[in-house]
């Protein structure tokens, strides 16, 4: 690894992590332009540090919604600096999590087992497909009961920790695409669909990373640690960018344009990777 090949994918991570397009696509594709061997563990441990930088962003940009399910968070007195009071709370957050934290723990060797590049070739435009579904249903067919991330009932919040289970056991199929998808098809707006699955992206990625992180630890030496840093500074500073432009133009970047992108994506993971 090069000062410039550590920047590079974590610009990628930073990019892809949260938005609908499959970061585990991306990185796989962009290591294997790049020369990698699939099986670099030292790669592999700097995708998870990587990744780390990628959830402290999203922490940061939902700090005061993380603080109010915490019960730091105080309800509204017309002061400033006070965060309002709020009917989401940690029920919602584990009804979003656990179905994917269980199938992950259970299921953790097999679904290494199914990993590979024509899994994540057919999960892109799987994925997309259901991405174009979930849109024209929300739109045409589904009464939207939730407009807003308070509006969650526990059901939607249950049936989106099911379709990220899709995500789990599929890798390349988007964690945020499934999770985003699954609101819509549930009778949830896209925005308070995408602003869910990015808060309950925190914890099942700080538990993924963290599990990972105990069988890469000695990778952490004084010749990638320096490498290890800079990549999740600029994974960080990217992915706090894209998350916050993704929620500021999400009524003008639909689901459709994602699915298309997948689309061309897979196509270049087939001229590239699979001949």
């Amino acid at each position: 690894m090069d000062t410039i090949t550590a920047i590079i994918l974590a610009i990628v991570e930073g990019i892809t992590e949260f938005i609908p397009v499959s970061s585990t696509g991306h990185m796989i594709l962009t290591t294997k332009l790049l020369g990698f061997a699939e099986q670099d563990s030292i790669m592999k441990t700097y995708e998870i540090v990587i990744q780390l930088g990628a959830i402290l962003a999203i922490a940061l940009v939902y700090r005061k919604r993380v603080l109010n399910l915490l019960g730091i968070g105080r309800s509204s007195s017309g002061r400033g600096g006070v965060m309002p009071a709020s009917r989401l709370n940690l029920i919602h957050v584990i009804l979003g999590i656990a179905p994917a934290l269980a199938v992950a723990f259970f299921a953790r060797d097999f679904i290494k087992s199914l990993f590979g590049a024509s899994t994540v070739l057919w999960a892109l435009v799987a994925g997309g497909i259901l991405m174009i579904v979930a849109e024209w249903v929300n739109r045409r067919k589904i009464r939207i009961t939730a407009h807003e991330l308070d509006d969650l009932s526990y059901g939607q919040a249950l049936a989106i920790g099911l379709y990220q289970i899709i995500s789990v056991l599929w890798p390349g199929f988007s964690r945020s695409g499934s999770t985003i998808s699954g609101g819509m098809l549930s009778g949830v707006s896209y925005k308070a669909s995408a602003d869910f699955s990015f808060l309950i992206a925190i914890p099942i990625m700080c538990a993924a990373s963290g599990y990972e992180l105990l069988d890469s630890y000695k990778n952490f030496t004084s010749e990638t640690i320096g490498y290890f840093v800079i990549g999740f500074l600029i994974s960080f500073v990217v992915a706090y960018l894209v998350v916050i432009l993704f929620m500021k133009w999400i009524q003008k970047i639909r689901l459709t344009h994602f699915a298309i992108y997948r689309f061309i994506l897979a196509a270049i993971f087939w001229l590239f990777i699979m001949r």
